[in-house]
C-alpha cells in the first residue's frame, strides 16, 4: 500500500532531488515562436526547463500528444514505466526571462498511466518525490491522480479511465507523457497574445487560480494550458 500524504505535507517545500532538464516535443520551433514564445534555434527555455523542438518528423514517437520524452537530473534509473527518459548531469540553469506572450514557467507536466500504482512505484524507485495521491475523480473522469515534485515543476500522473484503456493498449501498456500547463503572471494578457488560439480564462480546479486552454487551431503537437501562479 502506498503512503497517502496529507495536504499540509504535500505543500511543505523541501528540496527535490530529481529535476527536469529538457522536454522534447515533436513540433517545429517556428510554430511556438508564432505564438509569442522566445525561441533560439531549436530550443526555448521556460522557467528553468529547456524545450527542444524535434520537428514534426521526429522518429521514435511514443505519444500521440507529441511530447516525446524528457531528460532528468538526479534520477536513479531511466526505467520510468515506459516514459522515454535520459539522464542529465547539467546544473540547474538560472530562471529564464518571461516570454513575449507572458509565460514565465511550467506549472506541471501531465502523464497518463493505465496502471497508476505501477507507475507510481516506478517513479519512486527512480527517486521522484511523491507528494500526494488524489482519490477523487477529475472533471474529465479520471478516477485518481498522483503528484510528484520535480524542482519548481509538478508531475501530475493521471489514471486513465476504464473506458480509455483499450485505446491506450490495455492495462499493460506503458505510461506516457501527454501535456503541459504553463504559468503566466498575467493570464489575460497571455490569452490576448495567443488570440485567436486560446479559450477564455476560467476557474481552475485549484482554488483561487484561473486557467485557459490553447486551442487545436494553434497547431501544437502537445496539449497546452496556461494558468495563473499558485
Amino acid at each position: 500500500m502506498l503512503p497517502r500524504v496529507s495536504a499540509t505535507e504535500a505543500e511543505r517545500p523541501r528540496p527535490a532531488a530529481v529535476t527536469i532538464d529538457e522536454l522534447a516535443i515533436a513540433d517545429d520551433a517556428q510554430r511556438w515562436a508564432d505564438l509569442g514564445f522566445a525561441v533560439e534555434g531549436e530550443h526555448a527555455a521556460i522557467g528553468a526547463v529547456r524545450i527542444r523542438f524535434a520537428g514534426r518528423d521526429a522518429t521514435g514517437r511514443r505519444s500521440a500528444s507529441g511530447l516525446l520524452g524528457w531528460s532528468l537530473r538526479g534520477a536513479r534509473t531511466t526505467e520510468l514505466d515506459g516514459i522515454a527518459t535520459t539522464l542529465s548531469r547539467s546544473e540547474v540553469p538560472p530562471t529564464a526571462a518571461a516570454h513575449p506572450n507572458g509565460v514565465v514557467a511550467i506549472d506541471h507536466v501531465v502523464v497518463f498511466s493505465p496502471a497508476l500504482e505501477r507507475t507510481i512505484a516506478a517513479l519512486q524507485a527512480a527517486g521522484l518525490d511523491l507528494r500526494r495521491i488524489r482519490e477523487e475523480p477529475t472533471p474529465a473522469g479520471a478516477p485518481r491522480q498522483a503528484f510528484f515534485r520535480l524542482g519548481d515543476e509538478i508531475l501530475e500522473v493521471i489514471q486513465l479511465p476504464d473506458d480509455r484503456l483499450d485505446l491506450a493498449g490495455g492495462s499493460d501498456a506503458p505510461a506516457r507523457l501527454w501535456g503541459l500547463a504553463l504559468i503566466s503572471a498575467d493570464i489575460d494578457a497571455t490569452v490576448a497574445a495567443l488570440a485567436p488560439h486560446s479559450g477564455a480564462p476560467h476557474d481552475a480546479v485549484q482554488d483561487g487560480r484561473r486557467i485557459a486552454t490553447v486551442r487545436r487551431s494553434a497547431g501544437l503537437a502537445v496539449p497546452v494550458a496556461v494558468m495563473t501562479p499558485a
